[in-house]
Parts: C-alpha cells; sequence; structure tokens
C-alpha cells in the first residue's frame, strides 16, 4: 500500500486548484460519478492497474471512459495524472482526503452520530445547529444506529468522542457507586 502522505498531495493539489479556480463543485461531481462508475465495475481500476495492459490501452480506456461520462477538464487531467503515475488504482482513498481538505478550506466538519433508533431529519438539523454552535464550524452530521445502544447518542468529530449514551451514563453510575 503507498503512503497516505504521498496519496495526500495529490489530494490537496487538486484541492487547491479547484478553489482557486471556483469550480469546487462540477469536480466534486465528477469525482463522485467516477466513484460510482469504479465501485459498479470494479474491474475497470484492475484493467488500470494491471502491468500486462500496455498504457496506450489504459489512456483510450479512459478517453472513452471519459467521452461517456464527461467530466471537466480539470478532472480530465487529474484522472490521466493518476493513470501516469499508476495511482488511479487508489482513487477512492484521494477522493476521500480531497473531501476532508476541501471541507477543512470551508470550514466543515463531519459528525459521526450514533443511536440507538434511527434519527429523524428534523433531529439531524437540530444536532447539526447545535453541534454548529459548540465548534464555530459548519458541521455535517451523518446519522447511523447501534442497536446494542440502550438509548442516547454517541457523537465522533475527528478524534474526539462525546458519549451520551444509556451504556455510559449507566456504567458511570455503576463507578460512582462502588467508590462510595
Amino acid at each position: 500500500m503507498i503512503s497516505s502522505a504521498i496519496l495526500g498531495r495529490y489530494a490537496r493539489s487538486l484541492a487547491e486548484v479547484v478553489l482557486e479556480d471556483n469550480i469546487e463543485q462540477k469536480v466534486t461531481e465528477d469525482l463522485a460519478t467516477y466513484s460510482e462508475i469504479f465501485r459498479a465495475v470494479p474491474a475497470l481500476l484492475d484493467v488500470f492497474h494491471s502491468p500486462a495492459v500496455p498504457g496506450q490501452s489504459k489512456e483510450k480506456l479512459l478517453s472513452e471512459l471519459m467521452l461517456r461520462y464527461p467530466v471537466s477538464a480539470v478532472a480530465s487531467n487529474f484522472f490521466r495524472i493518476l493513470l501516469e503515475h499508476n495511482r488511479i488504482r487508489y482513487f477512492d482513498n484521494i477522493r476521500e482526503i480531497y473531501q476532508k481538505s476541501i471541507n477543512e478550506r470551508k470550514g466543515i466538519v463531519t459528525a459521526a452520530v450514533t443511536s440507538a433508533a434511527p434519527l429523524s431529519e428534523q433531529q439531524v438539523k437540530a444536532l447539526e445547529s447545535r453541534l454548529s454552535g459548540i465548534t464555530g464550524k459548519v458541521v455535517n452530521v451523518k446519522p447511523q444506529t447501534d442497536s446494542d445502544l440502550l438509548g442516547g447518542i454517541i457523537v465522533q468529530m475527528g478524534s474526539t468522542i462525546f458519549d451520551g449514551s444509556v451504556r455510559t451514563q449507566l456504567a458511570e453510575l455503576k463507578r460512582r457507586l462502588s467508590e462510595a
């Protein structure tokens, strides 16, 4: 596996270009489209990675793919650079780092929120608003459920975890009672 530092260079360079040229939304959509394509047809990445396939054939395949699913000039150049440097197989990792870089520069934070039952859209919006007020940044909540939770929520933003689950509160109560 290649170093995440190397993949980060590709991602951050792309982020710089798209923000500078004010085309972030279009390029992000292009990357999302190709992420879906590569997920639906994983053999494509195998072909791009295979040393048995000549470079010209890989170039032609990428060109035909971009004719069928057009992308911006910046995204097109980005894909060609990844192919040229044999990094296209790491596309999803690079895309993930790119999105984090974009969000960082725009002051957007993602919070993974785990609850016992699915949260309503209204609850998600209220959480986003509350967390935005606490952090001073725009917060996107990614809700998930865990049937092992009795109630409450667990919020993770980066390496920080706020555990407001009933299980943790009961464990804390048990600890306090055993100390008394």
